[in-house]
């Protein structure tokens, strides 16, 4: 019989130099996010609410600016009016993109919920359905397809270079910043004009650098993943070029309005409090993941990254090769959560996926995957990906009641 406890101290001793390398990484980005909060004079003020338009909002106009220091960008965008990631993604793409223009992937295909978007898969209301072209390259061993990107970009005349840092639901590395660094300064020596944006999904305050400071035109992602902090309950940034986000701004209200319209129904103080607190959760996020990658391997199961690998997101991936085992171990990580511990959760048929998903999530804010979650679609090889927590300790206490749950299976 596995002793657990045991198991969880001899990691705990053994991580001891992974821990660290994380809290290097979260206190670089505090000392960001605090001098942000200082050169913008965050104040009670800016806590403030409006209704109706939103216009004057110097909350919101403040929260943006915060932003752009943090990215170093021109700009930002930062509104509950994107509903999600997703939404986030579509709002820029349709904002950037007009017909026959085309738009390269060079990440392989993006995730799940894009599929439509593009036209990948049919809908009416998809890029492809108002003339925009799709072209796509798939990695190469983990790595960005160097040859076939120039010979795309010397050949076509490519509008926008979407890449998808996370992994998805791929079975493939997710893009570190090492990596992303050296496509992008590739890319831009070929042609400077194409847009390149970044899908930066789990991946903020993971490294020191962002994708702006490399040199991307644009990036995205959620407020329910890292920048929220578990406690922003909904919304999404996008940070780039001046030009661009004017571009976004006017498809996500109008144009004519774009930025100046917006209001913020009295939710500004938690977005603030929520990216005040994003690199202490991404460290706790991260702390986990390496923690559950270190048990899963010594318990015989496949894991991707490696305890000791150098991280880009916060997703962990465990490799079960077994139906079963995928859904007793998010059942577990549901029984270890806060909220509605005592659900068992099984798969379905989501809404823009191909296969059955089980998704586990005891959260506070509803689909938060800074939280402590779990899902998975059910094909093989039955991968688990795991991500979030909104402390270490919390964590830990969920990953040792998945894992009792999962050996009590067999």
């Amino acid at each position: 019989m596995i002793d657990i406890n045991k198991l969880v101290q001899e990691a705990e001793y053994n991580l001891i130099n992974e821990y660290k390398k994380i809290d290097e990484i979260c206190e670089y980005n505090s000392k960001k996010v605090l001098d942000a909060f200082q050169k913008n004079k965050v104040s009670e003020a800016h806590f403030s609410s409006t209704t109706g338009y939103g216009y004057s909002d110097i909350g919101r106009d403040t929260l943006e600016s915060v932003y752009s220091d943090i990215f170093k960008s021109e700009d930002a965008l930062v509104r509950t009016q994107f509903i999600s990631g997703t939404h986030a993604l579509t709002v820029t793409l349709f904002g950037l993109l007009r017909p026959n223009d085309i738009l390269l992937s060079i990440t392989g295909k993006p995730y799940d919920t894009l599929e439509e978007v593009i036209g990948i898969k049919e809908n009416k209301s998809s890029l492809k359905s108002f003339g925009v072209k799709y072209e796509q390259i798939d990695l190469i061993d983990n790595d960005f397809d160097y040859d076939k990107i120039k010979q795309c970009l010397q050949k076509n005349n490519i509008k926008l270079i979407e890449i998808q840092r996370s992994k998805g639901y791929s079975t493939r590395k997710s893009i570190d910043i090492y990596k992303l660094e050296k496509i992008i300064k590739f890319i831009k020596e070929i042609d400077e004009n194409v847009i390149i944006m970044i899908d930066n999904c789990y991946c903020e305050f993971v490294s020191k650098k962002e994708p702006i400071e490399l040199g991307a035109d644009i990036v995205v992602g959620s407020l329910i993943k890292n920048l929220g902090g578990g406690i922003a309950s909904n919304g999404a940034y996008v940070c780039g070029r001046k030009d661009l986000i004017e571009l976004v701004s006017e498809r996500l209200t109008a144009p004519g309005e774009g930025k100046e319209v917006g209001p913020t129904l009295g939710i500004n103080k938690s977005l603030y409090q929520g990216l005040f607190m994003a690199p202490s959760v991404v460290k706790a996020s991260l702390k986990v993941a390496i923690l559950t990658s270190y048990l899963m391997e010594k318990l015989g199961f496949d894991v991707e990254p490696k305890y000791n690998d150098v991280r880009a997101d916060i997703v962990q991936n465990i490799i079960f090769n077994d139906a079963n085992k995928l859904i007793k171990y998010c059942q577990g990580i549901q029984a270890g959560s806060p909220i509605d511990s005592f659900a068992i959760p099984s798969a379905w048929d989501m809404p823009g996926y191909d296969d059955k998903v089980i998704m586990a999530s005891g959260s506070f804010t509803q689909g938060s995957s800074i939280e402590l979650s779990c899902d998975g679609p059910i094909r093989s090889p039955y991968i688990a990906y795991q991500q979030g927590s909104l402390t270490y300790e919390y964590g830990k206490l969920g990953v040792v009641k998945a894992i009792t749950n999962l050996l009590e299976d067999k």
